[in-house]
Formats: C-alpha cells, sequence, structure tokens
C-alpha cells in the first residue's frame, strides 16, 4: 500500500468517526379599553416576505421628507442623513433618494451569474475501520498532504485531489448543513417582530381599517385630553403636524419592520428621538384637522397600512 493510499484511508476514518457526532435537526369589537385583554395581546410573528420597497424614490410634486419616510417605513432623520440632506424639509421635485443604505439593497441575487461547477475526478470511497493506531499514523505521512481546503473535506496528496465523502455508521452520505445567506429582497423574521401589542386608548372604534375604502387604520372617538398610550415600546420619529390629514401626529417606529402612528392628537407629549415604553403616555386626544375628536391609529408593515385588529388584544 502506497502512503497516499494509506492517508487516503485514514482521512475517510476520521471523517465518519467525527460524523457520527453531528446531531440531525429536530422534526420539524366595538368598545375597547387601553390594556384590556393584556394576556391575549397577540405576539406577531410572520413569515419572510420579499420588500417590495425598491432602492431609490423619485420626488414627485406633494412629495415631503415626512411622508417618504412614512411611506417606506423609515426615520426621516436617517433617510435625510443618508442623502447629505442637512435641511429635511428641502427636496426638490425630480431628486433621486436613496432609500437604504448600499450594503442593505445589494445586487438581487437573480441577477448574479451562477459559476459553472467544477467537476473532479473522485476515487472510489473506501471503508475503513477506525482505530488510534491508524490515526497515529497521520503523522508519520503529513509530510505528503500539500494543501487541505478549509471547511472542506477536499486534500492534495502528491499532486493529486482527493474528496472524502462523509459517511455516518450506516454507511449513508451525510450532506452538510450549509446557512443560505438572504436574498436582498427578502425579510428574515426575528423575535423582534415578535411584538406584543396594547390598545392606544379606550372608546368606540367608529371607523374600521379597510383597503376598498383606503382607510389606512382606525379611529377611536372619545374626549377631548384623554391619554393617548404607545402601543408597543420603540422610538419616537416623528412629532408634528406636516402630514396632511392627519393633523398633529406621532410616528413610533418599533423595530426594522413595525411602525404605528397616532393622529388627530390636541396635545403632544414626546419629541423625536425619544424612547416610549408600552403603555407610556404620549399624547391627548383632540380633533386637529378632524371633524370631530378622535384617535386615528395605524400599524404599518415595511411602510404598508396593515389592519390593526390583527396586532391588538381582543377585549
Amino acid at each position: 500500500m502506497t502512503n497516499q493510499q494509506l492517508l487516503y484511508g485514514l482521512i475517510v476514518a476520521a471523517g465518519m468517526s467525527a460524523c457520527t457526532l453531528i446531531q440531525p435537526p429536530e422534526a420539524e369589537h366595538n368598545t375597547v379599553k387601553p390594556n384590556a385583554g393584556r394576556t391575549e395581546a397577540a405576539h406577531i410573528r410572520v413569515a419572510g416576505e420579499k420588500d417590495w420597497r425598491p432602492p431609490t424614490h423619485q420626488v414627485i410634486k406633494g412629495d415631503t421628507m415626512y411622508s417618504i419616510a412614512f411611506y417606506y417605513g423609515l426615520d426621516y432623520h436617517e433617510l435625510a442623513e443618508l442623502n447629505g440632506i442637512k435641511d429635511p424639509r428641502v427636496i426638490k421635485i425630480g431628486q433621486v433618494l436613496r432609500l437604504f443604505p448600499v450594503t442593505e439593497k445589494a445586487t438581487p441575487v437573480e441577477d448574479v451569474k451562477p459559476t459553472e461547477p467544477v467537476l473532479k475526478d473522485q476515487p472510489k470511497v473506501v471503508k475503513y475501520g477506525y482505530n488510534e493506531a491508524a490515526m497515529a499514523k497521520i503523522d508519520e505521512v503529513q509530510s505528503i498532504v500539500t494543501h487541505t481546503t478549509p471547511g472542506s473535506n477536499t486534500y492534495t496528496i502528491e499532486g493529486a485531489t482527493i474528496e472524502v465523502t462523509p459517511l455516518n455508521h450506516k454507511g449513508e452520505v451525510i450532506h452538510p448543513k450549509v446557512d443560505t445567506p438572504p436574498a436582498d429582497n427578502q425579510i428574515i423574521n426575528t423575535e423582534e417582530d415578535a411584538l406584543q401589542w396594547d390598545m392606544p386608548t379606550s372608546g368606540k372604534i367608529i371607523a374600521q381599517f379597510s383597503e376598498a375604502a383606503n382607510r389606512k387604520g382606525i379611529d377611536i372617538a372619545g374626549k377631548l385630553g384623554q391619554s393617548i398610550l404607545a402601543s408597543a415600546p420603540g422610538k419616537v420619529v416623528y412629532s408634528g403636524s406636516g402630514l396632511r390629514g392627519y393633523g398633529k401626529l406621532i410616528i413610533i417606529k418599533h423595530n426594522k419592520t413595525y411602525l404605528s402612528a397616532y393622529a388627530h392628537n390636541d396635545k403632544v407629549l414626546v419629541k423625536e428621538g425619544q424612547s416610549v415604553k408600552r403603555g407610556e403616555k404620549i399624547a391627548e386626544m383632540g380633533k386637529t384637522d378632524a371633524d370631530q375628536v378622535k384617535l386615528h391609529f395605524e400599524v404599518r408593515r415595511l411602510g404598508k397600512p396593515v389592519d390593526p385588529a390583527k396586532f391588538l388584544p381582543k377585549s
């Protein structure tokens, strides 16, 4: 038996021994009150989905930095900084704004040409018995191994390339688990998406969410000065009256996926950049830019309005 054959046999034996340690994966309301049904508050986890948002946005008539950020579910401060804009109030029609850092919106996977696979002449795998004496022999012939590929079972021995196929104790080929990176337009949901939501105020729901009627949230009637609470923890990314139709508005960014909006307030009690806890008082109910005293409440996922009823606890 040549040194090359001996070492190849020892490598196969070692691979079989190591592979036996691999464990198989495990088998696979019309009237509401704040904080009502807290124990039933929904933990929302949505399966991975495509991010519909484009990498850039071209400013059109009527756009503001605030409305663009709200539409795409972003923080307008970060959007302005990303585009080198010192005053967010000053943007021009036709101006192209980058929505994401270059590292977050890389070349789409489908546009990358696959590399042609390299075919190798693979010798027949022969199973050898494992023992400590055989393993000790590796040191004696180690000098003929000129190269190993890190993280693989490929070896170069005396100019010949040998690829070892790992086998389990039954002689079956073990395929190593490979973590495939997500495409750039995929959202991989983690625990940060599992938010617990509370009602933002108490009162009668006078308007339900409706895509057909272009109602982007729910309206809850109440009394002037009534407490408005943060529905979930997060950071205040907008506080002002710069979005038409919303009056005095507060927008809270909860994570990379979700925003919530609280409109028509009489008095705003939080500032931009402030972190808030779930259930913390952030405003008092009013009727700014509305026909009656009420709270207009929205939940947005990746900038798109979604039905708050899917998130809020049942009362």
